[in-house]
């Protein structure tokens, strides 16, 4: 774990060592920390479907928006307080970056707290609003009066890793994340099918690995390697922090957009499933399988992103263009390889996948094997708006990587969620998905072609001053 990091802009390993080395060093301990986040998830899926079944599956779809909520939060200072630290590491500007990780820091305890102290005073009413029907309420509310005790904790692991990535040690993040999940599993299964504790089982267990990981996190930031921190660098400082939040509020942004389709998606599910062979509960239940295993992919995804976000920051920083552009299209290169694999996956065995998690009627099954092969059909092209989004992200453009994040979700998915069922009943909503997906990597394609122009204009201007 002891990973040292010069301290020097002039030898930083991320403005001289090859982006390529540097793209797998940093990006696959984001991976498989992002890989780890979903794991919660899907631990928690898989014995709660074998425990409890459909209803159990359709509980922790209601539950779910609340989870993207913590995971924006995490981004708003995670991604925005490392990209903040390497920019201002990129310039020289020691002092700033090190106030940066600490206000990151602290905000995401005041804002985990915030939204834990709401879930549990509000909680009804909110799985209400998320679209739960009546059989469905008890198990959420089961699970969420315990998970919600975990946000703190499970907010700060995903910020600290971002944080301990930035600070040029990936493999420490994913040690930290690891850890945690390790022990989810484990006390899963003792909790659930050992000590039949059903849902109750299942949240315990998932607050001791968060709360586990967060720790560990938190002693490995206090014992950085490129800056030392101090008391001081935790107050929130109003400058800090909105340099922060403007460079975390793309991807922020986007699990926001996330968690507001996730909400009128699951009203759209229980209304028009209930006007067809399906019912209420099989449609919100599939989803909520199928999102969570589709989140499997996009960790692969969003994890090449988030490694590939240190080396664009600093070269951008300290104005290496042509390493900066290396290091995006590698990242490209890569996420596509991603997204065909888990293409044909999804159109190949969507009925395996399903069954991973529990038995189901045949009405539940053809709805699932659907949902797969039409909702995530542009699964393939899916890889390039969030690597863009966050490229923009990096090189402290966030207005450009805010409108990106916000073209899948907000811009085209939200609206084809509204309209199409009106003339296609429940499968409108399936169709929405590829729409949505195929129109904002167009988007992105466009937006990416620019910049990478206006920074080769840049480069050939250097060129010509050195001469």
């Amino acid at each position: 774990m002891n990973e040292q990091a010069p301290n020097t802009p002039r030898q930083n390993p991320l403005g001289t060592k090859p982006v390529g080395s540097l793209l797998r060093s940093f990006a696959v301990p984001s991976i498989v920390a992002m890989l780890v986040g979903s794991l919660y998830n899907i631990v928690d899926q898989f014995f709660i479907g074998q425990k409890i079944g459909e209803l159990g599956n359709a509980a922790t779809n209601i539950a779910f928006p609340l989870s993207t909520c913590c995971i924006s939060i995490a981004l708003l200072f995670g991604i925005g307080g490392a990209a903040a630290f390497n920019l201002a590491m990129g310039e020289g500007k020691r002092k700033e970056a090190v106030d940066y990780m600490g206000n990151a820091t602290s905000m995401v305890f005041i804002c985990g707290t915030l939204l834990a102290v709401i879930s549990e005073i509000f909680l009804r009413p909110l799985l209400l609003f998320f679209g739960s029907p009546a059989e469905v309420l008890p198990y959420a509310e089961e699970y969420v009066r315990v998970t919600a005790i975990g946000f703190p904790m499970l907010i700060f692991t995903s910020t600290g890793g971002h944080l301990i990535r930035a600070d040029g040690r990936p493999r420490v993040s994913m040690f930290c994340s690891l850890i945690g999940a390790i022990i989810n599993t484990f006390l899963d299964a003792l909790f659930v099918f050992g000590f039949n504790w059903g849902m109750f089982g299942a949240a315990f267990a998932t607050i001791i690995g968060q709360y586990a990981s967060g720790l560990l996190s938190l002693w490995f930031l206090l014992h950085a390697q490129t800056v030392k921190l101090t008391a001081e660098n935790f107050i929130p400082r109003a400058a800090g922090v909105s340099r922060i939040v403007s460079l975390g509020f793309a991807p922020s942004i986007n699990q926001i957009s996330m968690t507001i389709v996730q909400i009128v998606l699951n009203n759209s599910l229980r209304y028009y499933g209930s006007l067809s062979s399906y019912g209420s509960s099989i449609p919100i239940a599939c989803v909520g399988i199928i999102s969570k295993v589709n989140m499997v992919f996009m960790s692969f995804v969003i994890g090449l992103s988030q490694g590939m976000q240190p080396i664009v920051s600093f070269n951008y920083g300290a104005k290496k263009y042509a390493r900066v552009r290396e290091g995006y299209l590698k990242a490209i290169r890569t996420g596509a390889v991603f997204a065909i694999t888990a293409f044909l996956l999804f159109q190949i065995f969507p009925r395996q996948i399903m069954s991973i998690f529990g038995e189901g009627s045949p009405e539940y099954f053809a709805f699932g094997i659907s949902y797969f092969r039409i909702y995530l059909l542009f699964t393939c092209v899916n890889f390039l708006q969030p690597i863009s989004s966050n490229f923009f992200t990096a090189i402290g453009k966030p207005k450009r990587g805010t409108f990106l994040s916000l073209t899948r979700q907000i811009i085209f998915l939200l609206p084809l969620i509204l309209l199409f069922p009106l003339f296609l009943g429940i499968d409108g909503i399936l169709y929405a998905g590829p729409c949505a997906d195929l129109a904002a990597a167009l988007v992105s394609g466009i937006l990416v072609f620019r910049e990478l122009r206006a920074q080769r204009v840049l480069m050939l201007t250097q060129d010509a001053d050195a001469a």
